[in-house]
């Protein structure tokens, strides 16, 4: 099984994590016409897949070895194979809830306040079942993290015509936020005590929970949609081959981000809080795409762009924080 043996390594494997977990969103923006509900069914598809065969490479670089992928399996605590697939059933409520967002909103509206909250939430609750990393560093950077969420919101409400649609994008990014924080205590809990998983079988049994619950979120969500006409399954099969090729993308940009941060979180001197709070440091990514790329905050006047300003340097300044915590502890 392939884990890190440096910080160096280790904290590229972090910054990885960040850039595909803030970067995969762009698959569906660059298709305007493509529902978000149907997207997310070839995100999900990759994200199994790919977990399988990280699994089967990574995780079995010596299968004779107690910790090799199909070992860890057999000697897994059921325990810990339960809340793998529950952390994928949370993850997936928040993460689908996040996409609605992202097609009301915008990317620079939904990933810093969805899964900046999320940061927020996930960095204590893991702090508190694995603790690493220097507590004033970690929490510091946290706090600054809040504050770029804020000034985030403020440069939203501030844009002319937000409207109605504005504030259930931000709703639903709030909503969002609290469940993708309280994913990943459950991965970190998978992963530590008798009998715990490996990041990647881990990642197996969480895409497990991913799929099966997406049959019931986003088949509600297709039958009753936030935005638009009621789809059905061939609505699905009827996408064109470059509609079905963006989710896959999206999917698999987000999978390589999650085996770098899964596996980063099993580093010691790393652990879970630091991991998760350096992912989730998409938030800035996913910023940068939204401001610079889509231009989601064109119209904007000095109020805006102040307030967006701040959000940057707040987002810098955590995250820096957030890095060096490890070092210091």
């Amino acid at each position: 099984m392939f884990v890190p043996h440096s910080y160096g390594l280790t904290l590229l494997m972090l910054i990885i994590s960040m850039v595909c977990w803030g970067s995969w969103a762009n698959m569906q923006k660059l298709d305007p016409a493509l529902r978000f509900e149907l997207f997310y069914w070839d995100y999900v598809w990759a994200i199994v897949v790919l977990a399988v065969l990280a699994g089967l490479t990574l995780g079995r670089l010596r299968p004779d070895a107690p910790n090799s992928f199909f070992n860890n399996i057999c000697a897994a605590a059921p325990l810990h194979i339960a809340e793998a697939v529950a952390g994928g059933i949370v993850f997936n409520a928040g993460n689908i809830l996040l996409v609605a967002a992202i097609a009301l909103g915008g990317m620079a509206v939904a990933f810093p306040i969805g899964a900046g909250l999320g940061l927020v939430i996930g960095a204590v609750l893991n702090y508190l079942v694995t603790p690493a990393g220097n507590a004033e560093l970690l929490f510091g950077g946290v706090a600054f993290v809040c504050a770029a969420i804020v000034f985030d919101a403020i440069a939203y409400r501030s844009l002319p015509g937000s409207g109605a649609a504005g504030n259930r994008a931000i709703g639903l990014s709030i909503a969002s936020g609290v469940l993708i924080g309280l994913f990943y205590p459950l991965v970190a809990k998978s992963l530590s005590g008798v009998q715990a998983l490996t990041p990647y079988t881990t990642l197996v049994f969480f895409a497990g929970g991913v799929v099966a619950s997406n049959v019931l979120f986003n088949g509600w969500l297709m039958r009753r949609p936030i935005r638009g006409p009621r789809l059905r399954v061939r609505d699905y099969v009827d996408l064109s081959g470059w509609a079905h090729l963006l989710g896959w993308i999206g999917g698999t940009l987000w999978t390589i981000g999650t085996v770098a941060n899964f596996v980063a979180s099993a580093v010691p001197m790393v652990g879970p809080a630091v991991s998760f709070s350096l992912g989730e440091g998409n938030t800035l990514i996913s910023a940068i795409w939204g401001v610079f790329v889509w231009r989601e905050f064109r119209g904007g006047g000095t109020k805006t762009k102040t307030s967006l300003a701040f959000m940057f340097i707040c987002f810098v300044v955590g995250l820096a924080a957030i890095a060096f915590a490890p070092l210091k502890g």
